[in-house]
């Protein structure tokens, strides 16, 4: 079942007309006709109003035919895509001033790739230079080479302000970060409605996310986010550490 004949069966199981919906997001009833039988796909802002139209998940209306560029997109490009679609425009300008950097990045290594030379990531001088604030190289962070101290994973490194991940994490010290997928206890590098943190992740059965200190004196700066709370969440990426720490009150 494609894209288009799932909306149809989405908008007839709510009852609404091609005209209940067209009149929803602004658009004809031939536009929503087109939708359904596949002549056209919606634009952006069209694609957001329907998932909150239609009160339905992108991944319910795309599942195996969500395609990027003809082929398939895997479950966790399709999370990213769906999270990404949740953050507001400053959390967005966050997303694409990252991956500016790490294109640049690559394009300079691809450029004059050296044998003899050491690989290089890039040190935020603070989690907000990592997350939002659009970086500039020298101001923002530097390239540090990938030595023995560093994981041969680390994708980037962040230097993380406050003692509220101490003693595990301490206030000025560097931490590395990977982009492998979050479990239930993993350190990460997130954005919540355009403020940056470094905080332990833990999601519970009900879907409630819960963002710990790991220095429990500071349990005032835990993040909770609950399905219906409206915030936006992204992670930049998971805190390399040698052990996981165990969550509060659970380990």
């Amino acid at each position: 079942m494609r894209f288009g004949t799932r909306v149809r069966a989405r908008r007839e199981q709510l009852g609404l007309s091609r005209g209940d919906l067209a009149k929803r997001l602004g658009v004809s009833p031939s536009a929503i006709g087109n939708y359904e039988t596949g002549v056209s796909f919606p634009k952006e802002e069209i694609m957001l109003r329907l998932f909150d139209c239609l009160d339905t998940d992108p991944n319910e209306l795309f599942q195996d035919s969500f395609q990027s560029g003809g082929q398939v997109l895997t479950h966790q490009e399709r999370t990213l895509l769906r999270e990404y679609r949740e953050l507001s425009a400053l959390g967005r300008e966050s997303v694409h001033a990252l991956m500016d950097a790490l294109r640049a990045y690559r394009d300079e290594a691809e450029a004059s790739p050296s044998a003899a030379e050491p690989r290089v990531i890039p040190l935020y001088r603070t989690p907000a230079a990592a997350g939002y604030a659009a970086p500039a190289f020298g101001s923002d962070f530097d390239y540090i080479p990938v030595k023995g101290d560093v994981p041969p994973g680390a994708e980037f490194a962040v230097r993380i302000q406050g003692d509220s991940m101490s003693p595990l994490i301490e206030d000025g010290s560097v931490v590395y970060v990977n982009r492998d997928p979050l479990k239930s206890g993993d350190v990460g590098i997130f954005c919540v409605d355009g403020d940056i943190f470094c905080k332990q992740y833990h999601r519970d059965r009900a879907g409630i996310v819960y963002l710990f200190s790991l220095n429990r004196e500071r349990a005032d700066a835990d993040v909770i986010l609950t399905a219906a709370g409206g915030r936006s969440l992204a992670c930049f990426g998971r805190v390399i550490l040698r052990r996981t720490p165990p969550l509060p009150g659970m380990g």
